[in-house]
């Protein structure tokens, strides 16, 4: 991001403190950043912190004389080289959707030719209601770049989808929009490629009502197939029962339980490279009534007899049209590189990559992962599961063109 300019517009929400730390994160990425702090931000933020971390002056009128003689707003909304809302607040993407020109910020949206990304705040169910639905569908329809929010407690108290990103994953977005495109004499790295992703968690009925699953939120999987797909692969991604947006040009699979994910996987074959993301269930109930369990009134609960699901990963590896380069993932909470590399034998995997999930990481924006090869151990540091993802792609990219090249087994 070193030498862009970036208009940030800071919303007005509880979330709009981490705009302070957006801000400084821009800024150590080599970034200018002028602020545009609206009314309902102003009682989050203040003008003044954000001035001194930005080291640009902060705009909060459209009716600033001196601003509008020197500069204009039609000029502040062109000069960026992206705009981006942070937070988004339910309102102001309704604003924006219905083209609405009621103040700096909107007004300065309504005028940019600039890319514009939008990263929503809000309650679950403001983020869930028809009309929020419909604004995004606007929004994303007009080209403007919409993030999923994170999933998790908010400070109303509620839990669900409606959590603004940490700033280090809109900083990742960021840098994503900034990209420049590959010219188009240089081909893609995976151009002519096939590649098949699983991600997500699995559902496993108890009973109509209940069901045994984990925590995975399909993120890191999205990620992976996205880079994918940018570095010119075909891809196909099976995804478990998240909410998360299919990214451009993937061709997506809905399952739910993992003897779906499994067939869904075979059916997809073959394939030039598989990327295992999903955290499959190890067990499902042996026999899930058609109705819902009730309590007897004993305290005893109903016994639950488990079996165990098919080894999806396994069964790949030893497929006759098995994939020439098969990655798993090894989500682990301890002894995370002894498991990893054990796993990596067992299954007969290329290579494993595997993350310590005791912290927050299975609903998170940010990994850290090694990468267990037969050539060892590759630790990456702590980075946006966007940045994982590219990482994960690119060193796919390689190996593949390495062994065409060389004639070297993946």
């Amino acid at each position: 991001m070193l030498q862009k300019r970036i208009l940030l517009i800071v919303g007005g929400g509880i979330a709009a403190y981490k705009a302070c730390e957006l801000v400084r994160l821009i800024r150590k990425a080599g970034a200018d950043v002028t602020c545009v702090l609206t009314e309902g931000g102003a009682h989050f933020v203040t003008a003044m912190t954000l001035a001194a971390l930005s080291e640009n002056p902060v705009h909060t009128t459209l009716w600033d004389l001196k601003n509008e003689v020197e500069m204009g707003h039609i000029q502040l909304s062109r000069q960026a080289d992206l705009v981006v809302v942070c937070p988004a607040t339910a309102d102001l993407m309704a604003r924006m959707a219905a083209g609405i020109a009621d103040d700096l910020a909107t007004t300065l949206l309504l005028a940019t030719d600039k890319p514009v990304l939008a990263v929503p705040a809000m309650n679950v169910r403001m983020w869930q209601h028809a009309a929020t639905v419909r604004n995004v569908a606007t929004l994303r329809t007009s080209g403007v770049t919409v993030l999923e929010p994170d999933v998790g407690a908010m400070a109303c108290g509620e839990f669900g989808p409606g959590r603004l990103p940490e700033p280090e994953a809109v900083l990742a977005a960021m840098q994503a929009q900034l990209a420049p495109s590959p010219p188009a004499s240089l081909p893609l790295p995976l151009a002519g490629r096939h590649v098949l992703v699983t991600a997500g968690p699995t559902h496993e009925p108890i009973d109509p009502v209940r069901y045994i699953a984990n925590r995975s939120s399909g993120r890191q999987g999205f990620a992976i197939a996205g880079a994918a797909a940018a570095a010119g692969a075909r891809v196909t991604l099976v995804a478990g029962p998240v909410t998360l947006p299919t990214p451009p040009g993937v061709t997506r699979v809905d399952v739910e339980t993992a003897r779906e994910m499994a067939a869904a996987v075979q059916a997809a074959l073959p394939a030039d490279v598989a990327v295992m993301v999903a955290a499959v269930a190890d067990w499902r109930t042996a026999d899930a009534p058609a109705h819902k369990l009730k309590k007897d009134g004993s305290g005893t609960p109903p016994p639950l007899a488990l079996v165990e699901n098919p080894d999806i990963l396994a069964t790949l590896c030893r497929d006759p049209r098995r994939p020439a380069l098969v990655v798993g993932f090894a989500a682990e909470t301890d002894d995370v590189i002894a498991h990893a590399v054990a796993k990596r034998a067992r299954k007969g995997a290329d290579w494993i990559v595997a993350n310590d999930v005791s912290g927050d990481v299975m609903g998170g924006t940010a990994n850290t992962v090694h990468i267990i090869d037969a050539a060892g151990v590759d630790s990456l540091p702590e980075m946006p599961k966007d940045a994982v993802a590219q990482a994960i792609v690119a060193r796919i990219a390689a190996t593949l063109a390495a062994t065409i090249t060389n004639g070297t087994p993946a």
